[in-house]
């Protein structure tokens, strides 16, 4: 009965760990040209965006296809990451 508590306890510990490392994926990205900067969470969520006083010689189309890029990218790398995160934990609870 010990040894059960204690597998079911460390799959706990393993899950929580795998939902506060998931909840803290951050990913940046910056615009080639360095106008835009965005800052995605794991979700693809807008957290920040930075932009610099360049933009204004953007006409609306270019700034609107530079920061979805940025974003588009942020996001593939936050959601990279959480895979990365996800599949470590399934090899982890194979393992165990």
């Amino acid at each position: 009965m010990d040894e059960l508590e204690d597998s079911v306890r460390r799959r706990l510990y393993r899950m929580r760990d795998l939902s506060d490392r998931m909840a803290a994926v951050r990913a940046r990205e910056t615009s080639p040209d360095e106008m835009i900067t965005v800052e995605v969470d794991g979700n693809g969520a807008l957290l920040s965006l930075e932009l610099s006083e360049s933009i204004s010689r953007l006409s609306p189309d270019e700034f609107e296809s530079r920061l979805v890029d940025a974003a588009m990218a942020a996001a593939r790398r936050a959601f990279t990451e959480r895979g990365d995160l996800i599949n470590e934990f399934n090899d982890q609870m194979r393992e165990a």
